[in-house]
């Protein structure tokens, strides 16, 4: 079926699913297929639950007459050339953002800033990839001003797919740091990736780039673009510097016309959040968010899903910061935790995954800086760390360590939670 015909079909539904088991009533189901799961076999399922059709691709399961059945090729070729042709019809602006680090940050808190001024459609969640970028774009509605489509990648040609299907105008390198060797092969495969995003830029008529003038790499990759630039320097767009980080990150900034510097103090842990903040800051004041919105919504922001969060439990304060790990992003909190005025710190740290030939000499790497740290406690979790470990304790998965927890609670204590999420480590805050 052409993608004509298919998006004539949508229009008349109340969105798209891919899940079976949610099926709001009018929508409709794609069929997809992964390595464990064949969605044409559930076809029937999302009908009966509420789908008012169902787009497959093996016509077995195609019942004779049944017009609710509409069969095509490649189910996911089918989403996401639907995507595309949904975002063609609209002409708002659309901003992609990647990066190793802060994409997921950078996106909440632009989106914040921008939802002050704007109706404005954004990734949920960590719905970033083949499939999670299609399905935010299809969410668009004729009352949407703006569209932030972040993008994750772990293999070269990830972040090419995804901009050519979101098609952004504008665009956001956050960082560049090692994450996803294994599937990159090295740092210079992750530059390679990460500028996809800018190369599609280049392809649009007005393509702009928002650009952390603080990291040279991003300077030189957004070469040829129109660039809107933000960092500590003076004579930048935005400029700011951290103002204190104790716990909460308090920024000040300036920039955008305008001489009065502004005082932000947000919920954010880490200084290692200025970058994302103005990144935030940045592209709220060029698409017109008056600076005093900009500064509301930066402060109302609340961190969630085990990103930087600080918590206070009965015994201890935590610092939950357990989603993603790399070394790139490890050092950063292992450093900004270092800072911390604070008593009785304790560090509970989790294997980096997706490191490929490197994982052993960068955890490594990791282990001799906490080292030099001289922290009071320290506790490994996973078998990477555990073969790096110095003489410290440690323990093969969070269920070990929680049953160790459960024995001998930390009382009194300041604890960094830090590690990739296969590690489960948000799983240990009921204990501490």
């Amino acid at each position: 079926m052409r993608t004509e015909a298919l998006y004539h079909i949508f229009k008349q539904c109340t969105g798209v699913t891919t899940d079976s088991r949610h099926c709001p009533e009018g929508s409709m189901f794609i069929a997809l297929r992964g390595g464990n799961f064949d969605g044409n076999a559930f076809a029937a399922q999302a009908l009966k639950a509420g789908c008012a059709c169902a787009v497959v691709d093996d016509p077995a399961v195609v019942p004779a007459g049944d017009s609710r059945y509409v069969l095509v090729d490649n189910g996911l070729e089918a989403l996401q050339q639907l995507a595309r042709h949904h975002r063609r019809q609209r002409t708002i602006p659309v901003i992609g953002i990647t990066g190793t680090n802060g994409k997921t940050t950078t996106k909440e808190l632009t989106a914040a800033v921008l939802s002050r001024h704007y109706k404005t459609l954004y990734t949920e969640g960590n719905l970033n990839n083949h499939i999670g970028v299609p399905l935010t774009l299809l969410r668009l509605k004729a009352e949407h001003q703006l569209a932030i489509i972040e993008m994750g990648a772990s293999h070269p040609g990830d972040i090419r797919l995804l901009a050519g299907i979101a098609e952004p105008d504008y665009g956001i390198v956050t960082n560049i740091g090692k994450a996803h060797l294994e599937g990159f092969g090295s740092l210079a495969g992750v530059i390679k990736t990460k500028g996809e995003l800018f190369d599609f830029l280049r392809t649009r008529e007005e393509g702009t780039a928002f650009v952390w003038n603080d990291l040279a790499i991003l300077s030189q990759m957004a070469q040829g673009l129109k660039r809107v630039s933000y960092g500590t320097c003076n004579g930048l767009y935005i400029e700011g510097r951290v103002r204190s980080c104790s716990p909460f990150l308090s920024v000040e900034w300036s920039g955008a016309g305008e001489e009065r510097v502004h005082e932000v103090q947000t919920l954010l842990i880490g200084d290692y959040n200025l970058p994302n903040v103005l990144a935030a800051i940045a592209i709220g004041r060029y698409f017109g968010v008056k600076s005093d919105e900009v500064n509301a919504a930066l402060a109302a922001y609340e961190p969630h899903n085990s990103r930087s969060q600080l918590l206070h439990t009965d015994s201890n304060t935590l610092i939950v910061d357990a989603y993603n790990a790399n070394p790139t992003s490890m050092r950063a909190a292992i450093d900004n935790f270092r800072r911390l005025d604070a008593p009785h710190k304790m560090l509970i740290l989790g294997d980096m995954g997706e490191l490929g030939a490197d994982s052993e000499e960068e955890h490594r790497r990791i282990a001799e800086h906490v080292k030099e740290c001289g922290f009071e406690e320290v506790r490994l979790v996973g078998s990477r760390f555990a073969a790096v470990a110095h003489d410290w304790p440690t323990y093969a998965n969070a269920e070990v360590l929680a049953e160790a927890l459960r024995q001998d609670k930390p009382q009194g204590r300041t604890i960094l939670i830090k590690g990739s999420n296969s590690m489960r480590l948000s799983t240990l805050v009921p204990w501490l």
